[in-house]
């Protein structure tokens, strides 16, 4: 039998190290994607208050908080697993993150207790990204630690499926729960899949109190060769830091912006651009993650042959290269009708230049009167891609759905009931030339080709892989044990929770600026491919570095 680290024969205690660390990573992963799956009833039960978009931007916003938190969370549990262990502090993350998931099941809505409801569960999201921004390093670090010498990007790619496999789990609980409470749903049957957390804590905590601390950290420690202070020794030596640097922009932003564009903005594009029912949009994530999770295996064991930097490079350039041709596929395939009244009768706005605003209002107070802005409004709100034009100065926004014309009126000097009476016209109006021009108000489960949808969001799910399943086994690899949890922390989580958590708000305010539903594809275009570019000049190969 061949020697080949390929073929190693994973032992019982490995095999359970990987299983604890993995399961309790999943249900991690599963508390924190609960929230984004269901972010359009969540804007409705605690966002009421505003009105349905500012409080789909609330929902949004609140969805980004806990993200924004990840790195603060790497900091201070990265720390804590460098004095004290990997162990103890994956298992402080992990309480942290199931109490508040189900405090969310549990939270009255704005109907009931008013601001205050919005108010805690931003708070509850904050919590949740701390404890995420220690879970992962301490998760990825202790497998790590465990594995032997050629087999690195093989175990920890197992802890590389456990956030698609979180995602997964969350959406078929919440499919489930559809499906057994119908219209209740919406209601109040959404807080189950919240409140299951408490069962899957308590599985998580069980299985990992059983565990030792990693090898490598309990001769650290035995040798006297831990570090007294984690933060200065990671952040404040350039030695150290200039690798954090280039982890964070050679690396880890690349992989985030394409983990989450192709999985959760994937899904956000079906429901929201293509108008697919939320049933159908997730039955065919869930179709397109089981058959992509094998692959993390597959490019994590692969790097271990040829390297982790050519696999996750190749994985960004293929993203940033093919993002625009499958999205517009995915728009041709699943909603065709959306694909033909956009090439056959093609809507533009016409307005003078100065007149359109940046429609981002997150505080709900800004008026966007102008005819520009209602022109544009109008249209984002029934999900009509569109092109701008500029029109004469001093002129009003002319609403074009093809070769018919429709001025829209200004909003500014009317009063409160005069505005609503002409918008009521104009709406009117529009949707009855966008819907004679064949735009429809929602996909034609009949229509949409299923075989090559699942093909495409497949494909995504593999790009996924490509740059995901060796990245664990890359940051690792970087740095020195004594400083390991805390200098790879903060780089993935600046990665993952910045440039990857804040893409589906950055990428929903840049199509509502421009009308073209692609456009937000630039953002995970741009930063793949310059991720790509300064990684292959500025990161090292590690993978047969010793540990």
């Amino acid at each position: 039998m061949s020697t080949s680290p390929a073929h190693h024969h994973i032992t019982s205690e490995e095999r359970r190290v990987i299983f604890a660390a993995s399961l309790g990573t999943v249900f991690e992963w599963y508390d924190f994607y609960l929230y984004g799956s269901l972010a359009g009833i969540i804007s409705k039960q605690f966002f009421s208050g505003v009105n349905e978009t500012t409080a789909f931007i609330f929902a949004l916003l609140a969805f980004a908080a806990g993200f924004a938190v990840r790195p603060f969370g790497a900091i201070v549990f990265g720390r804590l697993g460098d004095l004290v262990g990997r162990k103890h502090t994956f298992l402080i993350t992990i309480v942290i993150m199931g109490v508040s998931t189900a405090v969310v099941g549990l939270l009255p809505g704005y109907a009931s207790i008013g601001i205050i409801a919005p108010v805690i569960l931003i708070s509850l999201r904050l919590l949740q990204g701390l404890a995420l921004g220690g879970e992962y390093g301490g998760a990825a670090t202790y497998v790590a630690e465990h594995a032997p010498p050629g087999e690195r990007g093989f175990f920890t790619s197992f802890i590389q499926t456990t956030a698609t496999l979180g995602l997964f789990l969350s959406l078929l609980v919440i499919l489930a729960c559809r499906s057994i409470f119908k219209g209740d749903f919406e209601i109040w049957a959404w807080r189950i899949p919240f409140l299951l957390s408490i069962v899957l804590l308590g599985i998580s905590v069980y299985i990992r109190v059983q565990l030792h601390e990693s090898p490598a950290f309990q001769k650290m420690k035995a040798e006297g060769k831990g570090s007294k202070s984690p933060l200065a020794d990671a952040f404040a030596h350039w030695g150290n830091l200039k690798i954090v640097i280039a982890a964070l922009i050679g690396a880890t932003a690349g992989q985030a912006v394409v983990w989450y564009t192709g999985q959760f903005y994937a899904l956000f594009f079906l429901q929201q651009t293509l108008k697919i029912d939320a049933e159908t949009a997730n039955y065919l994530i869930a179709g397109a993650l089981l058959i992509g999770t094998p692959f993390f295996i597959v490019f994590g064991r692969l790097s271990d042959r040829i390297g982790r930097k050519p696999v996750i490079l190749v994985g960004c350039l293929l993203a940033a290269a093919t993002y625009f041709p499958i999205f517009k596929a995915l728009t041709k395939y699943a909603n065709p009708a959306i694909h033909r009244a956009s090439e056959e009768a093609p809507v533009v706005v016409y307005a003078a230049p100065g007149t359109c605003s940046f429609q981002f209002d997150p505080v709900g107070s800004a008026q966007f009167t102008s005819s520009c802005d209602i022109a544009k409004s109008l249209l984002a709100k029934k999900g009509i891609p569109y092109a701008n034009a500029a029109g004469k100065p001093g002129d009003l926004a002319l609403i074009q759905v093809g070769q018919k014309m429709v001025n829209v009126f200004d909003g500014r000097p009317l009063s409160k009931a005069d505005f609503k009476s002409q918008y009521a016209m104009l709406e009117k109006e529009i949707s009855a030339l966008t819907a004679a021009a064949g735009y429809p108000t929602k996909a034609n489960a009949a229509e949409i080709h299923i075989p090559i949808v699942l093909l495409l969001l497949s494909l995504l799910v593999i790009y996924v892989t490509m740059v995901y399943g060796p990245i664990a086994a890359w940051l690792v690899e970087l740095f020195p044990t004594n400083i390991r949890y805390t200098s790879m922390s903060l780089p993935y989580h600046i990665g993952n929770g910045w440039f990857g958590g804040f893409l589906p708000t950055i990428a929903f305010a840049m199509v509502a600026a421009t009308g073209d539903v692609f456009y937000g594809l630039w953002y995970p275009v741009v930063v793949a491919a310059a991720s790509a570019v300064l990684g292959f000049f500025l990161l090292p190969e590690t993978k047969d570095r010793e540990i």
